[in-house]
């Protein structure tokens, strides 16, 4: 077909997916209901599933790249959310535009959330058959704090929503203006981050990227050093000629794992000049994920296209936000095509991916590696080269100036101004670390970024949220693991009992537990029973020449309770055992401690919002 000619070529396209949360109107957690939601919009077939339950996706339809047609796509992107969000409202539930949902949580990302299509149960399953690692898929990130945890179901991509751009291209252009969609991926990811907390942790500004990667992740560690790709992946190396060698290097490198029924036989479809749908080729690219993905489809005229489709941008933080990240990308990329016929001239692929790497952990604070070897900052490259660039390939494609102001205005302000949605959520974060809970931090920030969303302020106008701006908090509902403590200072059985007093009067500790060299919990050490060992009324009696130890004092295997438990059920609890802590144990394994004190915090700040 590339051959022979086959493909449009004097016609470009744009168009774009718009995939979203589906929260609950009164908690602001994930509300699972996509179905439901769906149910009252089969009318409409631009709207449909995601992997989980508590996510939607819509389509816009393809535009012709030329005078408003980013305006049509606003409009109809407005006119989309609009449909669904009264859909959603029907289910006592709201949407959020957010590349990872604050309120997210890893209980979450159970199994009984996938979506109940049987293409989301056959990919999870043909991806768990390829893990040889009994741990699981794990998650290892590190930014301002640190998350490793694991999982047992790649489900973990659920946490990720974007705003994917599609831009039509023809078979002889393919190959540059790839590999300028993969040189300037990093500034735009640089200044459109917004994806910087995981599960009340605050990590890369642009955290779907290492965890879309991980959470799909199959390799394990080897004695040799092999090299094996991800299947989430940026690439190795540019494209010479065609979009043929990355369908050749997917088909050879991964594994493919899903079938289709598929009636059509292509080669007989091509010998009688008929156009093929590649139904096989297509559903192996949809589990082959590059941020910079080929694409083949076939147009409404019958004709077949290829498209370059950009993952990396991510949902939000508002409609006008993501239609300026869209107009800059495809702006800069005609732009760059113009000026620079073959960018492998300019730069090494591997600062082209250092530079990405870069822009998903430090978003718009990234230095980049650019032309000729030079060093700058994100913000400057953009206000000083990129922007310029990007103007002059939307007025080449006749997009009218009020929108390329529009648009590019907000990309200019925000560089200008430096905050993005990752730089408005980390600060945010932070504030009110001081003043409230994690949770209600979370369910605050989130509350504020759907006030703002509506309002269409873009993100680098935002205000900081406060904590009086939550009129209903309800905590009720909260699960243990959402609410208790994780960083833990614990003692071993055979640590010296004035030590233990030590650390518990430095870290003004009521309570300490106490495990053995696996993690398990096997005692807690009390202020009263360190109160009752130096007054003489409980002391043990140590052989001569030894010490006292924890194990002669602690109380052996405490009460615990599960983190999947609420924390009624642990208010309930200590109540009745008359405990002021209960450890969190998982599998024997300690994960968290409550105490008294972590209620009363609650009750003041409930007490707080009665005034």
């Amino acid at each position: 077909m590339l051959k022979h000619e086959w493909f449009e070529t004097d016609t470009i396209r744009i168009g774009a997916e718009q995939e979203m949360c589906i929260v609950d109107r009164k908690t602001l957690k994930p509300a699972p209901k996509n179905m439901a939601v769906l149910e009252k919009l089969k009318d409409h077939p631009w709207a449909t599933t995601e992997i989980a339950r508590f996510n939607l996706e819509c389509n816009l339809s393809p535009q012709t790249f030329t005078g408003n047609a980013l305006r049509l796509m606003e409009t109809e992107n407005r006119y989309q959310l609009e449909v669904i969000a009264a859909a959603a409202k029907t289910q006592n539930a709201q949407l959020v535009l957010t590349g990872i949902l604050p309120t997210l949580r890893k209980f979450d990302l159970d199994i009984s959330n996938l979506t109940p299509k049987p293409r989301y149960r056959a990919l999870i399953e043909a991806i768990g058959a390829q893990v040889k690692s009994e741990r699981g898929f794990e998650l290892r990130l590190t930014g301002i704090d640190e998350l490793f945890i694991r999982h047992d179901t790649p489900l973990m991509e659920a946490c990720n929503t974007s705003f994917q751009v599609h831009l039509q291209v023809t078979p002889q252009t393919f190959a540059p203006l790839y590999n300028i969609s993969q040189a300037i991926t990093a500034p735009v990811l640089a200044l459109a981050a917004n994806s910087p907390l995981v599960f009340g942790k605050r990590l890369w500004h642009e955290s779907r990227i290492a965890l879309f990667q991980q959470a799909l992740d199959v390799r394990t560690t080897q004695d040799h050093m092999r090299q094996p790709e991800p299947r989430v992946s940026f690439g190795t190396q540019w494209l010479d000629e065609s979009i043929l060698e990355i369908y050749k290097e997917d088909i050879a490198r991964y594994r493919v794992l899903l079938g289709d029924q598929i009636d059509e036989a292509s080669l007989e479809t091509v010998a009688r000049r008929e156009i093929p749908k590649l139904r096989a080729l297509q559903i192996h690219n949809g589990t082959v994920y590059r941020w910079n993905r080929p694409c083949y489809g076939i147009s409404d005229n019958g004709m077949p296209h290829l498209r370059i489709e950009n993952r990396v941008i991510p949902a939000g933080p508002t409609v006008l936000d993501q239609m300026s990240n869209a107009a800059f990308w495809l702006g800069a990329m005609m732009g760059m095509a113009h000026e620079y016929k073959d960018i492998r001239e300019q730069m090494s692929f591997a600062d082209v991916k250092d530079n990405f790497v870069k822009a998903a952990q430090f978003g718009i604070d990234t230095q980049l590696t650019w032309f000729k070897n030079r060093k700058v900052s994100s913000c400057d490259l953009i206000l000083h080269e990129l922007l310029p660039l990007a103007r002059n390939g939307l007025k080449m494609r006749g997009i009218v100036q009020e929108d390329i102001d529009r648009y590019l205005g907000v990309i200019e302000e925000r560089a200008r101004v430096h905050q993005n949605g990752a730089r408005w959520l980390l600060k945010s974060f932070t504030k009110l670390g001081t003043e409230v809970n994690q949770d209600e931090g979370l369910t605050i920030i989130t509350s504020a970024m759907i006030k703002n969303q509506l309002s269409e302020r873009p993100v680098h106008e935002w205000p900081m949220p406060d904590a009086k701006d939550l009129k209903d908090y309800r905590p009720v509902g909260l699960r243990v693991e959402e609410f208790m403590e994780t960083d833990l200072f614990t003692v071993q059985e055979d640590d010296l009992i004035d030590l233990v007093a030590d650390l518990m009067d430095w870290r003004k500790l009521r309570y300490v537990p106490v495990e053995d060299k696996n993690g398990h919990l096997v005692g807690l050490i009390t202020t009263r029973k360190m109160l009752r060992y130096y007054t003489r009324k409980d002391r043990p009696d140590a052989p001569e020449g030894q010490y006292v130890t924890v194990k002669d004092l602690m109380i052996p295997h405490p009460k615990t309770i599960d983190p999947q438990a609420t924390i009624k059920q642990a208010m309930k609890t200590m109540r009745g055992e008359k405990m002021g802590c209960l450890p969190v144990v998982k599998d024997d394994e300690l994960v968290g401690i409550i105490t008294e004190m972590d209620f009363l915090r609650v009750s003041g700040r409930l007490i707080e919002r009665l005034k």
